[in-house]
């Protein structure tokens, strides 16, 4: 299996999600169980199904964290030293050219992509589009509402 770029920050996210879903969600859903057990007849106990259907989502999340954190490249950011070059873990603050509108991103692995947290998978278009760029420069980014320009306002790296 190909190895999957992930930042030191993300690798601890995903290992406290497994924790969280090894020693919290997983005894609670044991316990849901047994309790729905004790109901008796398991056929028609809503309960019963209910939390087995949450047992077998939890357990697919944990192989799924599992999986991903054995096969992860995990990458310290801080000691990259690319300086004001875009690169993987960057943290981008751009304007919009036209608008001057600015919008700030931070390129990470797939796994660990939010957009909605301002974390851009690696392998997206935008992210694409703005690496090796260093500050200063303009950027055409295709989007679905057009080309979109943006100039690189700032360039950070953290652990």
């Amino acid at each position: 299996m190909k190895r999957t770029p992930l930042t030191a920050h993300g690798a601890r996210r995903l290992r406290a999600e497994l924790d969280r879903l090894k020693s919290v969600v997983r005894p609670q859903i044991i316990q849901a169980i047994a309790e729905a057990r004790a109901h008796g007849d398991l056929k028609e106990n809503a309960e019963y199904h209910a939390a087995r259907e949450q047992q077998g989502f939890t357990e697919g999340r944990i192989a799924e964290l599992e999986a991903a954190l054995s096969y992860a490249e995990i990458i310290d950011t801080s000691r990259l030293n690319a300086g004001s070059r875009i690169v993987f873990g960057a943290r981008v603050e751009l304007e919009e050219h036209d608008s001057g509108e600015p919008v700030t991103y931070q390129i990470v692995g797939d796994l660990e992509a939010d957009i909605r947290e301002g974390r851009i998978s690696v392998s997206s278009p935008v992210a694409r589009a703005l690496i090796g760029k260093t500050e200063g420069d303009l950027v055409a980014i295709e989007t679905p509402r057009g080309i979109r320009r943006y100039e690189v306002v700032s360039v950070q790296y953290e652990g």
